[in-house]
């Protein structure tokens, strides 16, 4: 598996020899945000016009979007 990043939303993809396409899926979401094209530039561009699709549509339905997981904890303790 391959990355992409757009917004900090990071994009997993493989390639599909049977249908000779890109299928990727953004990852760290409860919602399901995905992306294909025949090249990388393809891929970056679907990429990025899915998670503006994605963050528009939140938008129009009052909806605050994901933000992505950044894979860290934080825990603050007193000395």
């Amino acid at each position: 598996m391959s990355a992409l990043t757009y917004k900090n939303y990071q994009g997993y993809f493989d390639y599909d020899q049977e249908a000779d396409l890109f299928h990727g899926q953004v990852i760290n979401l409860a919602d399901i945000i995905t992306f294909q094209g025949r090249s990388i530039d393809e891929l970056k561009t679907a990429l990025a016009e899915s998670v503006e699709d994605y963050l528009e549509f939140c938008q129009l339905k009052g909806k605050t979007s994901e933000k992505p997981y950044s894979g860290s904890f934080n825990a603050r303790l007193a000395p």
